[in-house]
């Protein structure tokens, strides 16, 4: 077990306090935005083996199957396959899609063969990787999900009588869905910039606890960006503490505001619509979105059969899988044939290994277990730990 040494990135839209709060630090006054977890180059966790910390990626660079199980590097190669973040969100996040696995192997080769560096600002592609992921809420979480229908944006839209509106609004009424939405949102990132700062005016007059009441809130950080229009085509969804959404590749999605764990394949790939002074690439955008309206679903999580305690947050994917214990003083078990990392949000866990060893982890530490083979036992009270993991 490895008690991990994790990097906060701090974006311009991250929380002033959550993340502090959580680490138990004190606020450096700027914002902190995501705790990374695992071993994406970009951000690598550090491990200490009695031989000073070492980079995450490195350790399982020099032994993948010692790390990584036998079973995890014939199915998934010889990487970490997911990464495991902390978000809090402070402002909005972009509205952004990710690419499937294809899209992405040729975005990364073709962006290669045109000599842009990995770290240029306007890169779309940044490694070779899809990027789907799931959030699990820690309080109320606010985000946009999934088009809505095109009747619905439409109505929304018309209602807030702008007229320069009316090229997003027209679009909307195409009889095939897919053209529809595609239009949308095609209008919606080429309007001008009278017609947003028209429609941040009137949305700033709405009722703060009406249907626009999001879309005001994100025009109030973003009252020159094209994002806010974008936006009012997606489904607002809340989740409580607990709940979770999953986001597979080419749904259109942005987080507002709140805490939550994150778990995704080990990629960064992002195209963003608005809302970020980072790089848009319209085109691009389009070719990974896909255009289909429906209302997002949160998940609860399920007890899971065979492993007292563990709580699993089901998704299509097996690259990554969370579940949660939430510890009330009886010590629990997991297996430790795939690679995992635990995340304590509350409280304080032990961890305690098959040959006794003992590592405990206070709220908002974190521990890399390899695939040993062996067995962990997990004990706390009034304590939730978070396990991600793979399926193999």
């Amino acid at each position: 077990m490895d008690r991990l040494v994790n990097t906060v990135r701090p974006y311009a839209w991250g929380s002033l306090t959550a993340l502090p709060e959580l680490l138990g630090q004190r606020p450096t006054g700027e914002p902190q935005a995501e705790l990374w977890m695992g071993a994406h180059p970009g951000a690598p966790s550090r491990a200490d083996r009695g031989e000073g910390p070492r980079r995450l990626d490195e350790l399982i660079a020099a032994d993948p199957e010692g790390e990584l199980g036998a079973a995890s590097v014939a199915r998934f190669g010889p990487t970490l396959p997911f990464l495991f973040k902390v978000l809090a969100a402070g402002i909005p996040l972009s509205i952004q899609a990710h690419p499937t696995l294809d899209q992405a192997r040729a975005g990364f080769a073709a962006e290669n063969a045109l000599g842009i560096p990995l770290d240029a600002p306007e890169r779309n592609y940044r490694d070779a990787n899809h990027k789907p992921e799931m959030v699990c809420a820690l309080g109320d979480f606010d985000g946009l999900c999934g088009f809505r229908r095109p009747a619905d944006a439409a109505r929304l839209l018309a209602g807030l009588a702008v007229p320069g509106l009316a090229p997003v609004i027209d679009r909307l009424a195409a009889e095939d869905q897919s053209e529809a939405l595609r239009g949308a949102l095609t209008a919606a990132l080429a309007l001008d910039p009278e017609t947003v700062r028209r429609t941040v005016e009137v949305l700033a007059a709405t009722d703060p606890d009406g249907e626009y009441a999001p879309y005001a809130r994100i025009a109030e950080d973003f009252p020159a960006d094209r994002g806010v229009v974008a936006g009012m085509l997606l489904n607002h969804v809340r989740l409580r503490a607990g709940q979770g959404l999953y986001l597979g590749a080419g749904v259109p999605h942005g987080y507002l505001s709140g805490v939550c764990v994150e778990l995704q394949a080990n990629s960064d790939n992002v195209l963003r619509a608005g809302l970020t002074p980072k790089h848009i690439d319209v085109p691009e955008l389009l070719e990974v979105v896909v255009f289909e309206a429906g209302a997002p679903e949160p998940l609860e999580p399920v007890p899971v059969e065979g492993t007292p305690g563990e709580e699993l947050y089901p998704v299509p994917i097996d690259e990554f899988r969370l579940s949660r214990f939430v510890l009330d003083g009886a010590e629990r078990e997991i297996d430790g044939r795939t690679p995992q990392i635990l995340l304590c949000t509350e409280g304080a866990a032990r961890l305690t290994a098959a040959d006794g060893t003992v590592l405990d982890l206070a709220r908002g530490q974190a521990a890399f277990l390899p695939a040993t083979g062996a067995p962990t036992r997990l004990s706390g009270t009034g304590s939730t730990l978070f396990r991600a993991t793979v399926t193999v």
